[in-house]
């Protein structure tokens, strides 16, 4: 591990590890206009919600490294005190990094990198007609967060009017493979958040898991399991009982087992038949049929089978029967 106290990083450094280490970032494309009614757009990943009653959002336009002055959206923010901020995809991340070129005051960025304006309803910037989230705001309070390059400026917004498009939506909610937003990484990294890269987690709502500490042993040291594999094995309600294992395991049949045959079931993913292989293999007291019952049982978890997979995991600690 690397230790060091901030105070005796350069801000470039200071930056780095910020940048590289909270990732990845939603980034907001923050649409102002300027007292002069100049249009302005610029993306900013130092951004969230942060409530919503009021719906609230934060974003941090900083000021410059190298000189501690502000940019144009923060000036237009104190001027105007209104902004629209919207989602970006990964349809469009190539003209939002476009957008955060430090072009000159008088320079329409709507223009320069070839975004679609549409009248706001109820504030005067702009929205970007090919982001399918738009949210209206109006500044609630300017935070300055210090005076030295690369300081914030935290800007605390009150969301006034929501624009969503409605084919992003899915069973009511807004589904990552359809919005596919983009989050920002450290130096010229971004991350799709859509396909391959979704996965879900059972929210433990409601309810009470069994935590790590109650755990069995052998499934705590098993080298096969990993620290997510046991989490999900901790975030259930209960752990099956004896008898409940082995009535399913009593429920496969007897079937032609080998290492070969594993393997194979092992590549389609087919975690009922690794298990009812390595339970043939068990009974035959094959040296590896444990670790198989544990491979099984990691490959329902990650096939979101918990149920299936704590009573797999189980079937390692019944008694051997006699072939």
């Amino acid at each position: 591990m690397l230790h060091v106290e901030a105070k005796d990083l350069s801000v470039q450094k200071t930056m780095s590890y910020l940048l590289g280490g909270v990732s990845p970032r939603p980034i907001a494309l923050a649409s102002t206009i300027s007292k002069d009614g100049i249009r302005n757009l610029s993306p900013f990943s130092f951004f969230n919600a942060f409530g919503g009653n009021p719906p609230t959002v934060a974003f941090s336009p900083s000021r410059r490294q190298r000189d501690a002055t502000t940019k144009d959206t923060y000036r237009n923010l104190v001027d105007t005190g209104e902004c629209v901020i919207q989602t970006v995809t990964y349809s469009m991340v190539q003209q939002v990094s476009l957008a955060s070129t430090e072009y000159e005051s008088d320079v329409d960025e709507f223009v320069k990198c070839g975004l679609t304006p549409v009248k706001s309803d109820l504030v005067k910037p702009d929205r970007v007609k090919e982001s399918p989230f738009q949210m209206e705001c109006k500044v609630k309070q300017i935070i300055p967060l210090g005076e030295g390059p690369g300081s914030g400026n935290l800007v605390v917004c009150e969301v006034l009017k929501f624009h969503i498009a409605e084919d992003i939506f899915k069973d009511g909610i807004i589904h990552p493979d359809l919005i596919d937003t983009v989050g920002r990484n450290s130096a010229n990294f971004y991350t799709r958040a859509s396909g391959n890269a979704i996965f879900e987690v059972e929210k433990p709502i409601g309810r009470m898991g069994v935590g790590y500490d109650n755990l069995p042993e052998f499934i705590r040291s098993s080298h096969v399991y990993s620290a997510n594999n046991l989490g999900q094995f901790a975030n259930s309600e209960k752990i099956p009982t004896k008898d409940e294992v082995i009535q399913f395991a009593e429920s496969f049949g007897r079937i032609e087992a080998s290492e070969e045959i594993f393997h194979q079931h092992s590549t389609h993913k087919n975690y009922q038949m690794m298990l009812n292989v390595a339970l043939a293999l068990r009974q035959s007291k094959h040296p590896k049929s444990d670790t198989f019952i544990e491979q099984a049982a990691k490959c329902a978890l990650e096939c979101n089978d918990t149920v299936f997979a704590w009573k797999a995991a189980l079937c390692a600690d019944l008694p051997s029967k006699e072939p």
